[in-house]
């Protein structure tokens, strides 16, 4: 539970990778592909599943590596860019941008032909597989799957399969019974004349089971397969001994739990004929079992994916009651930041701590979210920056802090950023700040029809930071889980968010601006989707977002010179809401601090004084 500051391992690079490449050549490979996912395909994996971390010390949440036998490169997205460079031992790992070079356009340079490369078949999608196999055919390589795993014979201290004890999600949190879910869900499976569904996602068969579980720090899911039938019956693959007497009673006679080792045969016995498989997220090892079997494959969406994002009206009642708490525990620590804010000994380690005191002290706190993002001048500028002991920076002044975070509570997930000025903030701290509260504040005032979609929104957020040259490399923002995933599909704020937005989805709105080895800057709150509605004086039916978020945003980053008046009045209608949420759920000197941290910008701009 929370999190561990220890210094990622660095026993990386050459040795590691020479033993994978001995074990290659005994098995006849030319390279192997090193996906940064378990048989799930989760962003969070178990420290046993942690095989691109092992090899090549590249902590990041989201990566690839290939090996090959004279050169290995490692793939990452602009969040990682810079922690990849940090990381990898570069005498072994090319660091390659995924945005300019994909891992199959990589591999189509490197293969020779006759090349036989490896993969795991737990690990990789079939959509993944094929575009290995396009780019090998390319060369007159070829791609073979390994079931057992060439890391793994080399990886001599391997850690166990968790064994997370597994409970069952009240249904005054999660609104609608499991029997409902599934004979919903089975009807629809029906409709299509399939016999089944596979589901490989936990955070889907958890919320379908409305089970929890502890297999992963931060999200709270058993791990396991299912199979859904089109009747309604459950097959389970998971450890009978993560659910005592009360889950296996809660599953009921219509769930048969499995061995997690038998999914594979179970299907090929199974004597389905036509069978849903998300192409995505299936690990090819069970497209390939149907087939095997004779089983027609239909592919389609996880039939999860879509109920589960869109909440229900308990599952809404509950992420506003976790923002409540989550938002006193955050106004204890912002005030308690300022208060200390200029002492020596505050360091990015120390802070985030004191963080997740006050989120534990709301004696709700499951877990934390995600490791916290506590960074301090240039570490701010890494998006997904991890501190360490290695890393520890203190807050000496001068400069911005930029911590994002959030908690797991029974009944829902938080996700927040803020960005603290330490000391006098410079005229290009509060530029570009503003600039990024611009864009937060367009997403969050937006108005949308029916069938909009993620990237349509994610322009918005851009927009006042492009007018000045200036730009962010990650997405808007992301889904976020009912007490499940902080990241959660299928929708999200991105240019690649081409899923249209519902009512009831909960999503992330968090622009930022990174100035490499200087500073980072993020502002994040979550919105909910509101059902439409015809705005006064229109036509059309409108949805809109929700502010699930509470906490106050910086004043003295902001530069009203730089605001139209219709923003300064947004902000100054969400602090009042802040302090009206908060001040009655905070002790008196976090009341103080509240009153001052949420005036009006024009009452803050004539004092022209520092908060606290």
């Amino acid at each position: 539970m929370y999190q561990s500051f220890e210094t990622p391992s660095h026993d990386r690079g050459a040795a590691r990778l020479a033993d994978l490449r001995a074990e290659l050549s005994r098995r006849g490979l030319a390279g192997f592909i090193v996906p940064r996912a378990d048989a799930h395909q989760g962003e969070y994996v178990a420290a046993r599943d942690e095989r691109l971390r092992w090899l090549t010390g590249f902590t990041g949440s989201a990566g690839q590596a290939i090996a090959m036998q004279g050169r290995a490169g490692v793939f990452v997205d602009g969040r990682y860019t810079i922690q990849a460079a940090a990381q990898l031992d570069a005498a072994a790992y090319e660091t390659v941008a995924i945005a300019e070079t994909e891992p199959g356009a990589w591999l189509r340079e490197v293969a020779q032909t006759g090349d036989v490369i490896g993969f795991d078949p737990w690990l990789v999608t079939p959509h993944q597989r094929d575009g290995f196999e396009k780019a090998l055919a390319a060369k007159g390589a070829t791609l073979r799957a390994e079931p057992d795993n060439p890391i793994d014979a080399v990886w001599p201290d391997q850690p166990p399969a968790p064994m997370g004890a597994a409970e069952v999600h009240p249904a005054k949190f999660a609104g609608v019974a499991s029997e409902d879910k599934r004979r919903e869900i089975a009807g629809k499976l029906s409709a299509r004349k399939l016999d089944a569904v596979v589901l490989t996602l936990p955070d889907s068969i958890n919320w379908l089971l409305n089970i929890r579980g502890s297999d992963l720090s931060h999200t709270p899911v058993m791990l396991a397969d299912a199979i859904l039938h089109a009747d309604g019956r459950v097959d389970l693959f998971a450890d009978p001994d993560k659910m005592d007497e009360t889950v296996r009673a809660h599953l009921g006679s219509r769930v048969t739990i499995h061995e997690p080792g038998t999914l594979i045969a179970v299907l090929g016995g199974s004597g389905l004929t036509r069978v849903g498989l998300e192409r995505a997220s299936v690990p090819v090892i069970v497209e390939t079992a149907l087939r095997d079997a004779g089983a027609e494959i239909v592919w389609m969406r996880d039939p999860c994916t879509m109920p589960k994002a869109r909440k229900n009206a308990a599952e809404q009642a509950g992420t506003r009651a976790a923002h409540l708490r989550d938002g006193a525990a955050m106004a204890r620590f912002l005030g308690w930041l300022d208060s200390k804010s200029g002492e020596g000994d505050l360091m990015e380690i120390k802070v985030a701590k004191r963080l997740e005191q006050y989120r534990n002290e709301t004696g709700q706190l499951r877990d934390i979210s995600f490791d916290t993002i506590s960074a301090y001048g240039p570490n701010g500028a890494q998006p997904h920056y991890r501190v360490s002991r290695e890393t520890n920076l203190p807050l000496s002044g001068g400069s911005l802090y930029l911590i994002d975070s959030g908690g797991q509570y029974p009944d829902g997930t938080t996700d927040i950023t803020r960005v603290i000025a330490i000391g006098e903030p410079q005229d290009r701290h509060r530029r570009t700040f503003t600039l990024v509260l611009r864009g937060m504040i367009a997403v969050s005032r937006a108005l949308f029809p029916k069938g909009s979609t993620g990237v349509q929104l994610d322009t918005m957020a851009r927009m006042p930071l492009w007018a000045e040259g200036l730009d962010f490399d990650h997405g808007t923002g992301h889904g976020v889980g009912s007490y499940l995933g902080v990241h959660e599909g299928p929708a999200s704020l991105s240019k690649r968010g081409t899923v249209a937005l519902e009512p009831g989805m909960i999503l992330s709105n968090e622009p930022g601006y990174y100035s490499e080895g200087d500073f980072g800057i993020r502002i994040e709150n979550l919105l909910l989707v509101t059902p439409p509605a015809i705005p006064e004086g229109g036509e059309r039916e409108m949805m809109g977002f929700e502010t699930l978020t509470l906490a106050p945003i910086d004043l003295r980053l902001v530069d009203p010179g730089l605001m139209r008046p219709d923003e300064i009045d947004w902000l100054d209608t969400y602090h009042e809401r802040v302090y009206d949420a908060l001040y009655p759920l905070v002790d008196e000197t976090t009341q103080e601090w509240l009153e001052r941290a949420t005036m009006r910008v024009g009452d803050f701009a004539k004092q022209q004084v520092p908060v606290g």
